[in-house]
């Protein structure tokens, strides 16, 4: 059984959570632009994937970050805008009106109470969403380990720990390679954690990753933010350590 998120703490859930701040956001905006403007292909215009990048504020896609890398933004430029599009149409917070997107009524309850939709945003989220990257077969073969995990980082993620850190209590047998080592025989492994557990949990805004002083290969570290206590009980909360066996 997946374990529940149910938010009950008093935490700024906008403030914490980079998806349900980019969905707010995107249907305040369409609320009071009068819609988001699409291109002919269907894509959120350059005028609001400009405006997003700007606003979003989110951790390793800011204006600076993306346009670091391109002169100019399109839609395909910013993945997590991929995310909260899908999102904001799945929960039917948006619908599309020739070539514009425009708030539904409920779009404009969720702007209204944001933290009344965060269980069912996270619980889709986190347990169902199928990134561009992925196969919703492996979306669908993560979920027996979802407890597991986050029994796991609950833990861990108390002091802070590194994707390593985490595949070496995974895989006892990789523990006495070297971070090289790690990185090439646990690569499948560290991938896997990386873009389908800890990327989500980020995202969700449960976690944040310490990124100060790192290039752009290097591995931060990883903590919990208030909201993962807020919204989870999980078995380990009790528990005072894990290490590797």
């Amino acid at each position: 059984m997946l374990p529940e998120i149910k938010l009950q703490g008093d935490v700024d859930v906008a403030a914490l959570s980079p998806l349900l701040r980019g969905m707010l956001l995107s249907v305040a905006y369409a609320d009071g632009e009068g819609g988001i403007g699409l291109t002919a292909t269907g894509a959120m215009n350059r005028k609001f994937v400009h405006w997003a990048a700007v606003n979003f504020l989110w951790p390793d896609f800011t204006a600076e970050d993306l346009y670091s890398m391109n002169k100019v933004l399109n839609e395909s430029d910013m993945p997590p805008l991929w995310v909260v599009r899908d999102m904001t149409r799945h929960l039917k917070l948006l619908r599309r009106k020739k070539n514009v997107l425009l708030p539904t009524k409920r779009g404009r309850e969720f702007l209204l109470n944001p933290q009344a939709f965060f269980d069912l945003v996270a619980t889709d989220y986190l347990y169902s969403y199928v990134h561009a990257t992925e196969r919703e077969a492996e979306v669908q073969a993560r979920l027996r380990w979802w407890r597991m995990f986050l029994n796991l980082l609950n833990i861990k993620a108390r002091e802070g720990c590194t994707p390593l850190d985490v595949v070496k209590i995974l895989n006892p047998d990789f523990a006495p390679l070297s971070d090289t080592e790690m990185t090439l025989e646990a690569w499948e492994l560290k991938s896997d954690l990386q873009y389908g557990v800890l990327r989500r949990l980020c995202w969700l805004g449960l976690l944040y990753e310490a990124r100060e002083g790192l290039t752009l290969l290097q591995d931060g570290v990883f903590h919990k933010t208030p909201l993962w206590s807020a919204c989870l009980q999980l078995e380990s909360d009790t528990q005072s350590d894990i290490g590797v066996h």
